[in-house]
């Protein structure tokens, strides 16, 4: 009996030792497949058959006192963005994206935006100065059937913003389904730029998506924190989109309106472009570049010439996202995808030349403050995650700071401050040289962010920073701050904020 047992014992061993040795190779091979199958090469292989959409100028009207006033509907519906024409998909006055909202510095506005998408969401107005409880984020959710009517004066340079929700815990989802779109603030004082809406004057929305059965996939990426990767790419909702140029240079209006993925775009047969604008609006003067590399929510302004009769692709190419070579490739950073064709026809109507010198940058004087803040742990600024009812800053008016911000983490991550435009300091890189919200941290690095505060005072509404990888944010990177009159407010900050409207 004895042999027979430990016959039987090394049988058993012998097939426990085997299947482990299988379930390590098949864990190999598992990872091998994922590692290759994370790395997205679309250069040459897009059939540029779709022309591009151009999202439509909002429509508005002018009350009595001069407002102009603009209607905006959060709505679902269907639409094909490639994969047939049932893809669900949210909108602002349509079924995917929303009008393009534009108005002159000086000018009040007030949008009305009513929600009919069933679930409770926000609208909030990226780049803008405005007053905190007019920003749209977590703090003023909007609920199924109502109507938010925020209204605030334009008070700043000429820039290519933009809208998406922002409430707590699901924006990702909110901004992947579809709800985001440009506002373009106009400025009398600016140079002579192209500027025919549509012509030569072109919005870029630029997303990627994952599909699955023909729908959006919501899933997130395998192997990394940062939420969906896709490799699909979408213009202002137009898979596979050309555009006909039909004019000497035409100004494009970068806007990374991803989730997650940071594109380093360029375009092919040599073809530079000159840099104009940044997040908050245009450079001192133009800078010539052939690469620009863009975290989710940055935008900026380019003027391309594309040769008459001649075409060349906007590309996204591989990109030193500063991440370990693991990290690196589930980021998308190996990644290189065409996004646009742009087709020149065989004559070129001329137009403006980009003037040799844009605007004076603003002088946002002396720091008298120094705030450091460190991404750290998971999804933690200095060692906290969001609370909506804790006030992280409290900042005074008319004052200028400066924030060193520092990614301690291997993850990407960037960095955006409402109400403001900082200036980045330090940097060599002339596409952060003009007036910024949004700004990409490597890991182990450290931003200094200089930035002014001024007009608006609300010791109870607080502003949102936040990294602007959405399923960062929604995982709570991200902390509040209130600008305060100190001689009018300094007993009047709460000790904590109400809950209103915290939603998951």
């Amino acid at each position: 009996m004895v042999p027979m047992t430990f016959r039987r014992t090394r049988r058993l061993l012998a097939a426990l030792l085997t299947g482990l040795l299988l379930v390590g190779i098949g864990g190999v091979v598992a990872l091998m497949a994922a590692w290759n199958g994370a790395r997205h090469d679309t250069t040459g292989v897009i059939e540029f058959e779709n022309a591009l959409d151009i999202p439509p100028l909002a429509d508005s009207r002018t009350d009595a006192d001069g407002t102009r006033v603009f209607d905006l509907t959060m709505q679902r519906g269907t639409t094909d963005l490639g994969h047939g024409p049932a893809t669900e998909t949210w909108g602002v006055n349509g079924s995917y994206l929303g009008p393009t909202v534009r108005a002159d510095r000086g000018g009040r506005v007030r949008l009305n935006v009513s929600n009919e998408l069933s679930v409770a969401s926000t609208l909030h107005w990226h780049g803008m100065h405005l007053p905190a409880a007019m920003d749209g984020g977590p703090h003023q959710m909007i609920e199924p059937g109502e109507t938010w009517s925020p209204e605030w004066t334009i008070d700043q340079a000429a820039a290519s913003l933009w809208y998406h929700p922002h409430l707590h815990g699901a924006t990702a989802e909110h901004v992947y389904r579809g709800i985001a779109g440009m506002f373009l603030i106009d400025d009398a004082e600016t140079p002579e730029l192209p500027s025919s809406y549509g012509v030569d004057d072109v919005p870029l929305i630029v997303q990627d998506k994952r599909f699955r059965d023909g729908q959006l996939d919501l899933r997130p990426g395998m192997f990394t924190e940062a939420g969906i990767i896709g490799s699909d790419i979408l213009v202002n909702g137009t898979p596979a989109p050309f555009f006909d140029v039909t004019t000497e240079r035409v100004r494009l209006r970068l806007l990374n309106a991803s989730n997650a993925r940071t594109y380093n775009f360029t375009f092919t047969e040599g073809v530079t472009f000159d840099l104009i604008a940044t997040d908050g609006g245009l450079l001192a003067a133009p800078v010539r570049l052939s690469h620009l590399m863009l975290s989710p929510g940055e935008r900026a302004e380019i003027v391309v010439s594309v040769p008459a009769g001649s075409s060349t692709v906007l590309r996204s190419v591989t990109q030193p996202l500063g991440l370990d070579m693991w990290t690196n490739r589930f980021s998308g950073g190996d990644d290189s995808l065409d996004i646009l064709e742009l087709r020149a026809g065989p004559s070129l109507t001329p137009n403006t030349a980009v003037p040799d010198e844009l605007v004076a940058q603003r002088d946002l004087g002396e720091p008298t403050v120094t705030r450091t803040f460190s991404i750290s742990g998971s999804n933690e600024i200095n060692d906290q995650t969001m609370d909506m009812g804790r006030i992280d800053e409290v900042v005074e008016v008319n004052t200028t700071e400066m924030w060193e911000v520092r990614n301690g983490t291997g993850a990407p991550h960037n960095f955006h401050v409402h109400d403001v435009q900082f200036q980045i300091l330090d940097s060599r890189d002339p596409a952060l040289a003009g007036p910024k919200d949004t700004v990409y941290i490597p890991p182990g690095e450290t931003v200094r962010l200089l930035m002014r505060f001024e007009h608006y005072t609300d010791p109870e509404v607080p502003y949102m920073y936040h990294c602007h990888i959405l399923a960062h944010e929604d995982r709570g990177l991200m902390g509040q701050f209130v600008v305060i009159d100190a001689s009018a407010h300094q007993d009047r900050v709460p000790q904590r904020l109400p809950q209103a409207g915290h939603h998951h």
